[in-house]
C-alpha cells in the first residue's frame, strides 16, 4: 500500500481535482472515469460524486493508493 501525504491549502478540495493533484490521473476527465467506475474511496465507502468536497483528515483510496488528506484552511 502506496499513501500520499496530500497538504490542504484551502478549506477542501473537490475530488476530481484531488485525484489529478496527488498525480493519480493524468487528467480530469481520467479522474471522473475513475470515479464513475466505483474506483475511489472515501473513508472507506464507494463515492461516485466527482465534485464531492474533500477535507481534512478524510482517507480517499484508489486501488492500493491511499491519500491522507492533511492541513486545511479553515
Amino acid at each position: 500500500m502506496q499513501t500520499i501525504d496530500f497538504e490542504l491549502d484551502r478549506e477542501y478540495v473537490e475530488l476530481k481535482q484531488l485525484l489529478k493533484l496527488a498525480g493519480i490521473s493524468d487528467s480530469g476527465g481520467a479522474a471522473k472515469v475513475l470515479i464513475g467506475d466505483g474506483a475511489v474511496r472515501v473513508d472507506g465507502e464507494v463515492e461516485l460524486r466527482k465534485a464531492c468536497k474533500i477535507r481534512s483528515g478524510q482517507l480517499v483510496s484508489v486501488g492500493d493508493v491511499e491519500i491522507r488528506v492533511l492541513g486545511g484552511a479553515g
